[in-house]
């Protein structure tokens, strides 16, 4: 603890320094206390990796301080007549612009699953009945159909409440891959839309990745090893992973996937935080494989589908998961 504090003083004197305040984000100091976590005593591993957050929060705090905007700013007239030559009024930052968080996540995503040996898919964001639900064999008094769950257009048009609406499309799209002994490899990153009450952890539009893996003897082990590889690359640590019965319409079996929680994200040794669900998954179902005019036969093969928000609400210590869609520019220049 004496290490965090001296820490936490370097990155003070050093903060009052910079010009670029966001530039202490990326401080070598701030990096050093997390690499330094995993050398830590198993027994002081939680408490450590705590107080070390806690410092990172402090260090986001400083940085929102120092970026607050005055609040009396005027807004801007577009239609006003302007001169081409005159300099932008003092209240506009030319250089402000940022990618957003998700944006960012995303790539992320993408870059690891690409080097993996998957493409990357578009969803869509109106579709039908029939991707939305028929293909992955929801059978017709299934709760999700229900307007109250999921937001429907007077003509019959949904719009997706998971990325899942792409597996038909995707399927079809590569199935030609099968007959020449390659596997169907994709995932698809993209928004989503639900009816729901809106609070710290329920919004009505969220982005989630879908992962789809079909080949010749593909089995449970080839789910476990590919989210496993995943997740290791993306937490940067080597993590235990567990598989608990669930249930989808379109995979069977079905599973809930957890990992062990990263040290960062564990607030003591109890077997409760040991554990952490990321996502859904499964080995898809053989009515899903025959309306993509795939022999379940001959081939099998798994697919899962998980939460973005909730990737980078872990990462960055994000209490609320209302902030993506908010628009609120001083959490978005946390991300600078």
């Amino acid at each position: 603890m004496k290490e965090i504090e001296s820490a936490r003083k370097a990155l003070r004197e050093q903060f009052e320094g910079l010009e670029d305040k966001k530039a202490i984000l990326r401080a070598t100091e701030l990096k050093a206390l997390f690499d330094g976590i995993r050398e830590v005593a198993p027994e002081k591993r939680g408490a450590y990796g705590k107080a070390v957050n806690e410092l990172k929060l402090e260090v986001q705090g400083w940085v929102e301080e120092a970026m607050e905007i005055d609040e009396e700013v005027l807004p801007l007239d577009i239609t006003a007549p302007t001169d081409v030559n005159a300099p932008l009024p003092t209240f506009i930052d030319g250089n402000s612009g940022t990618q957003h968080p998700l944006t960012t996540e995303i790539d992320t995503l993408c870059d690891i699953f690409q080097r993996m040996g998957f493409v990357i898919e578009e969803s869509r964001e109106i579709d039908d009945d029939y991707h939305m639900f028929s293909s992955l064999n929801f059978p017709e008094d299934h709760p999700a159909r229900d307007d109250y769950d999921t937001f429907m257009t007077d003509e019959g048009l949904v719009a997706p409440a998971h990325t899942s609406t792409m597996q038909n499309r995707v399927m079809q799209k590569y199935r030609d891959n099968l007959q020449k002994g390659e596997p169907i490899a994709v995932v698809v990153p993209d928004r989503v839309f639900r009816n729901e009450d809106l609070d710290a952890t329920h919004e009505h539009t969220f982005y989630q990745y879908e992962g789809i893996y079909v080949g010749r003897k593909v089995t449970v082990g080839n789910l476990i090893a590919t989210l496993s590889a995943f997740m290791n690359e993306y937490f940067g640590q080597e993590l235990e992973t567990k598989l608990q019965p669930f249930y989808f319409p379109f995979t069977e079996p079905s599973f809930e996937f957890a990992i062990e929680r990263p040290e960062i994200l564990r607030k003591d040794d109890s077997e409760e935080q040991k554990w952490l669900e990321l996502l859904g998954c499964g080995m898809i179902h053989p009515n899903v494989l025959k309306a993509a005019g795939i022999d379940s036969t001959e081939f099998t093969g798994f697919a899962w589908g998980g939460g973005v928000e909730r990737l980078v609400m872990m990462k960055n210590g994000i209490e609320d998961v209302r902030h993506f869609e908010s628009a609120n520019l001083k959490f978005l220049r946390q991300f600078k």
